[in-house]
């Protein structure tokens, strides 16, 4: 029972990356699907979370407009496309499942491992 995340790598400032979110032992359709990130030296911040339909979406101020999660119950797997990215993106993101959409880190059950994203010229 685990999450993965994966889609990270190096882009330059303006660029887009497509972040994926997927789950193998258990299926996501019922779960809230968050993504946090985590900069060098700073603590977990929340990015994104999504409900369990896809139909109510959450972002922090500072991605408001350039990041947009989605989800494909289908594919048991949910995305966080990132647009316009910025050097101070740089960070590792994670995906979090549970059964609320919060900030708090605590609430959710299952992690992902982590994926680095590097924005940079």
């Amino acid at each position: 029972v685990q999450l993965q995340a994966s889609g990270g790598g190096l882009v330059q400032p303006g660029g887009s990356l497509r972040l994926s979110c997927a789950s193998s032992g258990f299926t996501l359709d019922d779960l809230k699907i968050a993504w946090f990130r985590q900069a060098p030296g700073k603590e977990r911040q929340g990015v994104s979370c999504i409900s369990s339909s896809g139909g109510t979406t959450y972002y922090g101020d500072s991605w408001k407009g350039r990041f947009t999660i989605s989800r494909d119950n289908a594919k048991n797997t949910v995305y966080l496309q990132m647009n316009s990215l910025k050097p101070e993106d740089t960070a590792v993101y994670y995906c979090a499942a549970g059964n609320r959409c919060t900030w708090y880190s605590g609430i959710y059950n299952y992690w992902g491992q982590g994926t680095l994203v590097t924005v940079s010229s």
